[in-house]
């Protein structure tokens, strides 16, 4: 809240939103400097990739996971950091790249999982927005985000900045699953998302009634639910649950009526019509269905069902379309929190960073 003011205005939040066109015009535009870093990679078969993250950057790593093994044919999956930090695995891990994402540098378990993994022969990479900090020290090569600071609580601009700079690391290393140039459109279009607001408000509405929600993905836009759940319990305190949509129909779909409030990420690529399917099965449940889609309308698929509400996002290959997903996250959860009365700058309870070990 800032001085002088009787609420919450979300000012730091929204400020560093609107920077994430630029930080990631930034990030395109050193292209070569990161293939210079990364050139010893290149070089190397990996046997797989491990990724060590907490909070948002775990969202991140999750994104990760599929964009990497995607483009670099190998195993990638997240660290269990535990087995590291607290049960001291001697996993072997020689021909590994072992990627930690920690957008302040400063989670000490990130930092001993990396410090441990190059004693047992990984190659090391840390993603980042401090140059300075413990986890870029601790690793063999860094990319980091040169975001500038961010002063609010929840991650805004250096999440969108790990998940451009993951894709950059697919450019550079693999053969990324998205057509030559992609990656160029992409400032142009979080800067059309930012704009796009007419939209929001229902959704805003909806959500800020203080229902549970459910937060659904699938494939590449898996982490934009596990993001926008995360975003909405930080800045707004909902209880929210995120799931792979495939995990949601294997069960907890039965728990769904119309007291629940879904948001579905819907990709323009393979997992759509799994999108689709689930948006309809809650539908015809009763259930108050949102729909993050890149088209205009989705119609239920029957007559009795309840309608379902289009939130608009660009159309964006699907391996590149969880950075536009995460800013309708963040829009929603900003909008969500001061309609609540709550400052997403500072939620109750969470610091900046959080030092787990």
């Amino acid at each position: 809240m800032r001085a002088g003011t009787t609420k919450p205005d979300g000012a730091f939040v929204r400020a560093e939103m609107a920077e994430q066109p630029e930080v990631l015009e930034q990030l395109l535009a050193r292209r070569e400097e990161l293939r210079n870093e990364l050139r010893s990679f290149r070089t190397k078969p990996l046997r797989g990739v491990l990724l060590a993250a907490r909070g948002s950057s775990d969202n991140a790593a999750s994104y990760a996971r599929y964009v990497l093994e995607a483009s670099l044919g190998c195993p990638a999956s997240l660290s269990a950091n535990s087995l590291f930090t607290r049960y001291h695995c001697q996993t072997r891990l020689d021909g590994w790249l072992v990627v930690g994402i920690s957008q302040s540098g400063a989670t000490p378990e990130v930092t001993e999982v990396l410090e441990s993994a190059r004693l047992l022969g990984a190659t090391t990479l840390a993603l980042t927005n401090d140059a300075g900090s413990p986890l870029a020290i601790a690793a063999d090569s860094v990319i980091a985000f040169e975001a500038g600071v961010e002063n609010a609580v929840p991650a805004t601009k250096t999440y969108t900045a790990t998940l451009m700079s993951v894709a950059l690391v697919a450019e550079v290393i693999g053969t990324a699953p998205w057509a030559p140039g992609a990656l160029e459109e992409i400032p142009g279009l979080v800067a059309s998302t930012l704009q796009w607001t007419e939209d929001l408000q229902p959704t805003v509405a909806l959500l800020a009634n203080g229902a549970p929600s459910l937060h659904l993905g699938r494939g590449f836009l898996y982490c934009a639910a596990l993001e926008s759940a995360l975003k909405m319990r930080e800045a707004a305190r909902l209880p929210v649950q995120a799931y792979s949509i495939s995990d949601f129909l294997h069960g907890p779909i039965a728990a769904s009526g119309p007291d629940t409030v879904a948001v579905c990420h819907v990709g323009s690529g393979p997992t759509r019509e799994d999108s689709e399917l689930a948006a309809h099965l809650l539908s015809a449940r009763r259930a108050r269905v949102v729909a993050i889609s890149s088209d205009a309308e989705l119609v239920p698929g029957t007559a009795d069902a309840s309608p379902i509400t289009v939130v608009r996002v660009p159309e964006l290959d699907e391996s590149l379309a969880a950075i536009v997903h995460a800013v309708r996250g963040q829009q929603l959860a900003v909008e969500v929190a001061l309609a609540r009365g709550l400052d997403p700058d500072n939620p109750v309870g969470l610091t900046k960073v959080t030092p787990t070990s």
